[in-house]
């Protein structure tokens, strides 16, 4: 009994370390893979280096988010924590107007793989200044 009980607590110790560091803000994907994807699908209007200047930006109200500021809205996952990794990937997935953001932000979900927009948060997290 007591060895079971030993085995949930290191059980539920490595679940808790897992949460704690899953909604961190350091971004755990490959920024150079990251840095093809967002020019194929987020350049148009985020802009080259990120700065929400994209040749399509002047059309969009709101206009898009400037990532070399390093500042994020959403809070998408209820952690109390606005722009986690996990938040910028559910955006990217799901789109801005499922959390209230510009409609005009596609769902990328569809078009690219969970790796690619792990790859793609650890791009953006490389354009603040």
């Amino acid at each position: 009994m007591v060895q079971t009980l030993e085995n949930a607590i290191r059980t539920a110790a490595a679940i808790a370390l897992v949460f704690l560091f899953a909604g961190t803000s350091s971004a755990a994907g490959d920024a150079a893979a990251g840095k093809v994807k967002y020019d194929m699908f987020c350049a148009s209007c985020h802009g080259p280096t990120g700065k929400g200047d994209g040749p399509v930006a002047a059309a969009i109200q709101p206009p898009p988010r400037d990532f070399s500021v390093g500042e994020f809205k959403f809070d998408t996952n209820g952690s109390g924590t606005a722009g986690t990794d996990e938040d910028l990937a559910n955006v990217i997935t799901n789109g801005g107007a499922k959390y209230g953001g510009n409609p005009m932000m596609a769902p990328w979900g569809g078009a690219l793989s969970p790796t690619d927009i792990q790859n793609v948060v650890a791009y953006i997290r490389s354009l603040k200044q």
